[in-house]
């Protein structure tokens, strides 16, 4: 039997040998959407019909019975609902926009000639205008393995039907960020071709001079057989271009300097990035420290400059003349091109030429750029809160690339402790495409990433981790509290080498405090997983001086933990020789937290 959720490559093989047909891979693909669509209904915009998937099947079977090589024989894949499938509606996310092609657009012709079996349209962020799954009048996709979280955007459909398993690989967009930030959410390889490298005839634009189509996979080997499929100049595009090789080696890569690598707060997207450098140092590459504040200012370039008219140019009359069809927030940012004089254009183009050449300059000193693809994750709450402010954070390491006419590769770089998918972006000048395929595959092997989570089918909580170091460890006397809250014990470890032990005084029932200092030492520790809803009513309870903050664990990663108030170590002893409170307690009452006073012991 074949997996029921192989790759593009192993089915096309199996298809290809007899070993199975692909009516029975269509069958099994129709079955898994099916089973799915009550989890995640807003993944689909238009379905294809079970009767045309499997007359689409035949065909391929025929076609493989008369001795016809077909690379993507019986693969099922998604198309992103802006880019045509021939009798099939293209709505671009809005419905009064809505119509029906005649021809499917070159690069899904090119699948289908190949064998692929188109299985529908996917929703996806209103005209392709964000960056996170929520703007859309279909409903909101959200991450595959906890639904509290958004996607990304705007190819978010693609990239969950991909995720969860529905498809081999399906077809996004990418303007900026669009087919790399729902590759990083959801553990996908992300391919975002050069400019003009995939023909977009058949794409609803964006930004007709940036948009690339793009395509979603769960393995690099499916990412090149799908290039070497559509790669290709069109004459039907104005913007195609005649393929270019530059596949030499990458031995330099840029990273940004330390005070450039933002996380917005997001603690686990540092350490996992940091994880991702060690990797790919692992390969062979030297990292190089670059200054990336030129790239940031192309950036501010997409929406707060000039080619934000663009936009508006791509919804043209249907902008004027329909505007209260079009999401708000969409709205709002495609209005604002409506202001843009040809002087602010013709500045805007000056401005990037001189961060061009900035960047040619940089592509002298490194062969390539390995970024964080999204600083942090957002839930799907936060985002209809604050749309605007919140989208812009996810675009930070993506809005330049198309811009300055790079290639860039999206790949996993792990999961955070709420299940979310966190990953990198090798970035390099146009037609870096192979060479950025290569140097993925080696940092994927360098890392060794652990398996996907499970799929979040609904009936799992989201939790939170917490470093206990005193009275709560097992065995001393406020341990109830965990395990009257059905805490699970994760790890006994120790913290980072950064942290003093004071055993407070007055304390009842005694505890110790745990504080920062460059100066410290590794202190033991035990980690418990907790529902949010425990976690909550947990901190609730912690009394003063003590609180509830993060703490960075031996291997790098932070978890919630207690730390302390500066009164904590007021008429305190300094007890961080002893490596961790359990320690202490052991050498019983010949140690006097304050001079004067019995020995106590607990947190």
């Amino acid at each position: 039997m074949m997996d029921s959720r192989p790759d593009a490559n192993a089915i096309a093989a199996a298809v290809s040998a007899g070993k199975v047909t692909a009516v029975t891979v269509a069958r099994q693909a129709l079955a898994r959407i099916a089973d799915y669509d009550p989890v995640q209904p807003a993944i689909w915009i238009t379905r294809c019909s079970e009767e045309d998937v499997l007359a689409a099947a035949a065909r391929v079977d025929a076609r493989v019975a008369a001795g016809e090589a077909l690379p993507l024989a019986g693969v099922p894949f998604a198309i992103k609902d802006n880019i045509d499938l021939a009798d099939v509606l293209t709505t671009a996310g809005c419905p009064r926009f809505a119509y029906t092609p005649q021809r499917s657009a070159t690069v899904v012709e090119r699948l289908i000639a190949a064998g692929a079996i188109p299985m529908g349209k996917t929703n996806l962020d209103q005209f392709a205008t964000g960056l996170n799954g929520t703007r859309s009048p279909f409903g909101a996709p959200v991450c595959v393995f906890n639904r509290a979280y958004v996607s990304g955007g705007s190819s978010s459909g693609s990239s969950v039907a991909v995720a969860a398993g529905l498809v081999a690989f399906a077809l996004g967009t990418d303007t900026a960020g669009s087919g790399r930030v729902p590759a990083a959410f959801n553990g996908l390889v992300g391919m975002k071709p050069t400019k003009g490298r995939w023909s977009t005839a058949g794409l609803v634009p964006a930004c007709r001079s940036l948009d690339c189509i793009t395509v979603f996979s769960r393995t690099i080997d499916d990412s090149r057989l799908i290039d070497r499929i559509v790669a290709g100049e069109d004459p039907a595009d104005g913007f195609s271009r005649a393929l270019v090789d530059r596949s030499a080696g990458v031995r330099r890569i840029g990273v940004p300097l330390p005070e450039q690598r933002v996380f917005l707060g997001d603690a686990a997207s540092e350490h996992l990035y940091t994880q991702s450098l060690e990797a790919l140092a692992r390969t062979g590459a030297e990292l190089v420290e670059v200054d990336i504040d030129p790239l940031n200012e192309a950036a501010l370039l997409l929406y707060n400059g000039p080619w934000v008219a663009e936009r508006a140019a791509a919804a043209g009359s249907f902008l004027i003349d329909h505007a209260d069809a079009i999401d708000p927030t969409v709205r709002l940012i495609l209005e604002q091109g409506l202001t843009v004089s040809g002087i602010d254009v013709f500045r805007g183009q000056y401005r990037l030429a001189e961060l061009s050449r900035i960047a040619n300059i940089m592509w002298q000193q490194v062969d390539a750029l390995a970024l964080p693809t999204a600083p942090t994750i957002y839930r799907t709450a936060e985002m209809l809160a604050e749309p605007i402010a919140l989208n812009s954070n996810l675009g930070l390491y993506t809005n330049f690339v198309n811009l300055l006419d790079m290639a860039a590769l999206a790949l996993p770089a792990g999961y955070r402790d709420n299940r979310t998918g966190f990953g990198i972006s090798l970035i390099g000048p146009a037609w870096t495409d192979n060479a950025l395929m290569d140097l993925g595959a080696a940092y994927l092997e360098a890392a060794a990433l652990p398996h996907p989570p499970s799929l979040d089918l609904g009936e799992r909580m989201e939790t939170v981790k917490l470093a206990v170091v005193g009275a709560h460890l097992e065995g001393m006397p406020l341990h109830w509290q965990l395990t009257s809250r059905n805490a699970r014990a994760i790890e006994a470890t120790t913290t980072a080498p950064t942290y003093r032990l004071f055993a407070m005084a007055d304390s009842v029932p005694p505890k110790p405090a745990l504080a920062y200092s460059a100066d410290g030492a590794a202190i033991a520790v035990e980690v418990y997983e907790l529902d949010v809803a425990a976690f909550g009513s947990f901190v609730a309870e912690v009394p003063p001086p003590l609180a509830i903050g993060s703490v960075i664990l031996a291997d790098g990663s932070s978890v919630k933990g207690f730390v302390a108030e500066p009164r904590a170590i007021v008429g305190a002893r300094d007890i961080t020789g002893f490596g961790g409170w359990r320690a202490y307690v052991a050498a019983g009452a010949t140690i006097d937290p304050v001079p004067g006073r019995t020995a106590c012991a607990d947190e």
